[in-house]
C-alpha cells in the first residue's frame, strides 16, 4: 500500500543535556540530566505523521554505526516505511548536541554525518514512493541540491509539497518558491528568508506576504506561544496556541508539520490540519526529547 506522505530529510541521534541555563563561551557548566533520543527534523516529522494517523515513508541516510541502526529501528517500530533509508559506509550518523535550560530554551549543534550524503540520485531511486504519495515533505538538514530536486519532482508530479525551511540561514533559491504549496517557517526562519523582523502578528504577516510574493503557494508562520499565522490569497488567519507549561520545545515544530501533513493527506481542510498540528505540538512541548515527545492519535482529544 502506498504511503500517503513521503518525508525526505535528516535522521539524527539527539544527545540532550539539561542545565539551569545555557553555557557561555569558554564556560564549563554542571548539567542536571542527560539522555539520548532519536531525532533529526526529517525523522521527527515522519514519526509525527505515523503516530498521528497517516501512512508514511522516509527517504534519508544514516551512518554504519550503532546510532544508525537505532535510528532505523526507531522508525520501523512506528510503522514508517524505511526502504529508502540508506546506510553510508565509513560515515557517522547525524548527531545533534542539545542543551536545554530551565526555561525550556535550547541551543543545538548538528553534525550531519550521513545526512550530508543524501544526493538527488539517492532520492530518485525511490521515485515510485514519490509517485504514490499525496504529500511530500522536505526540510533543510540535507544538501540543498537534494531538496531542490525533490521540490521540483513533487511539483511536477502534482503532489502537495511542504517545505519546512529549517534551519534557514538566509533566502531560499528563487526558483524554489513556485514549487512549494505550503511553506512553514517559524519566526526566526521567516526573518532569515525575508530579511524582515518578525516579532508579532503584523510583522509575521508582512513576512508571509513577502514569501507569497516570491511565489510560495501558502505560508504558515509558527509563532510558539503566539500560535500560528496562515496567509494565502484570501488574506491572513491567526490560530491561537493552547496554554500549556512547556518542558522541552525541541520537536514542537516537527510535530506541527507532521500533524499538519498527516491531516492534509487524510483529506481534512487546511484549517482543520493547522488546528490538529497545533494540538499535537502543544502536547509535545510538555515532554522531554524529540521523538519521545510526539503524541499518538489516541491522545488527541479535541
Amino acid at each position: 500500500m502506498d504511503a500517503k506522505v513521503v518525508v525526505v530529510g535528516s535522521l539524527n541521534m539527539d544527545l540532550v543535556a539539561r542545565a539551569q541555563r545555557l553555557p557561555r563561551g569558554g564556560e564549563t557548566l554542571a548539567g542536571e540530566q542527560f539522555f539520548t533520543a532519536p531525532g533529526g527534523k526529517g525523522a521527527n516529522q515522519a514519526v509525527a505523521v505515523a503516530r498521528l494517523g497517516a501512512r508514511v515513508a522516509m527517504l534519508g541516510n544514516v551512518g554504519d554505526d550503532a546510532y544508525g541502526q537505532q535510528l532505523r529501528d526507531a522508525l520501523q517500530v512506528e510503522g514508517v516505511d524505511c526502504q529508502g533509508v540508506g546506510v553510508c559506509a565509513g560515515v557517522s550518523s547525524g548527531v545533534a548536541l542539545i542543551v536545554v535550560d530551565a526555561a525550556s530554551q535550547n541551543a543545538i549543534v548538528i553534525v550531519p554525518g550521513g545526512n550530508g550524503l543524501l544526493t538527488p540520485e539517492s532520492v530518485q531511486r525511490f521515485d515510485a514512493l514519490l509517485q504514490g504519495a499525496e504529500v511530500i515533505v522536505c526540510q533543510l538538514e540535507v544538501p540543498a541540491e537534494t531538496v531542490a530536486w525533490t521540490l521540483a519532482r513533487g511539483h511536477a508530479l502534482g503532489k502537495t509539497v511542504i517545505l519546512n525551511p529549517a534551519p534557514a540561514t538566509g533566502p531560499l533559491p528563487p526558483e524554489w518558491y513556485t514549487q512549494i504549496d505550503y511553506l512553514i517557517p517559524n519566526e526566526s526562519e521567516a526573518e532569515a528568508l525575508t530579511g524582515l523582523p518578525v516579532t508579532d502578528l503584523a510583522s509575521a504577516q508582512a513576512a508571509a506576504e513577502r514569501l507569497r510574493a516570491l511565489g510560495a503557494g501558502q505560508v504558515i508562520v509558527t509563532l510558539g506561544a503566539q500560535g500560528a499565522l496562515h496567509v494565502d490569497g484570501q488574506g491572513a488567519q491567526h490560530f491561537k496556541a493552547a496554554a500549556v507549561q512547556p518542558l522541552d520545545t525541541t520537536a514542537a515544530g516537527d510535530t506541527f508539520v507532521g500533524g499538519f501533513a498527516a491531516h492534509l493527506a487524510n483529506g481534512f481542510s487546511i484549517t482543520d490540519a493547522i488546528v490538529f498540528g497545533q494540538r499535537a505540538a502543544a502536547i509535545s512541548v510538555t515532554r522531554s526529547g524529540a521523538q519521545p515527545s510526539i503524541p499518538y492519535l489516541a491522545e488527541m482529544t479535541p
